[in-house]
């Protein structure tokens, strides 16, 4: 199979293309920036980012692709999120971000560059059950990230082989460590 790692330098993405290049398929990577780096004190570190995913991809020996997506992001995700808190709620970009940026935008530019199926390294399950694909938790209950992905559909839901939800943290931190990947302290604070 044929599969698009969304490459973020941290330590989930990273274990996610390792165990899938370990597992026979076909893995690259692409590095999403989603924001603008147009703010001096911005938690944002594109450059950074994007150079520590290069390194693991280098690494793994995987394809390293790179794709600008904050027209999209500022469009789809974060004027929403204005628009909401204006109007006196609190929504949660990330649970936009994955469906709009990641699973559509990111998927969108996946297949276009030929891969079948994309990765991301949430913690979550994903089963095929009764023609329908179900959100499962994840096996680490401090780590289940299934509310940030309620809100895919079914095509978003079976276009990642979730590879982190059977795994507890600390067994993703050793898998990093036992490969050796370069991955910064500060990607790996979660």
């Amino acid at each position: 199979m044929r599969v698009m790692a969304g490459m973020s330098g941290g330590v989930d993405s990273s274990v996610a293309a390792l165990l899938l290049k370990r597992d026979g398929h076909d893995v690259a990577g692409m590095f999403m920036q989603n924001w603008e780096d147009d703010e001096p004190d911005s938690a944002c570190h594109a450059d950074q980012d994007r150079r520590d995913a290069l390194a693991v991809c280098a690494q793994l020996g995987i394809p390293f692709h790179a794709r600008n997506f904050a027209a999209e992001y500022r469009e789809r995700v974060f004027a929403h999120f204005l628009d909401e808190y204006r109007a006196g709620r609190t929504p949660n970009p990330d649970v936009l971000c994955n469906r709009e940026i990641k699973f559509r935008t990111f998927l969108d530019a996946a297949r276009g560059l030929g891969a079948e199926k994309i990765a991301t390294g949430h913690y979550a399950r994903v089963e095929r059950a009764d023609r329908r694909w179900k959100l499962l938790r994840a096996a680490d209950a401090d780590k289940d990230q299934t509310y940030f992905l309620h809100a895919l559909d079914q095509a978003q839901l079976g276009a990642e082989p979730v590879v982190a939800g059977d795994l507890r943290k600390r067994e993703v931190r050793a898998l990093a460590r036992g490969a050796a990947l370069h991955i910064h302290a500060k990607k790996d604070s979660t």
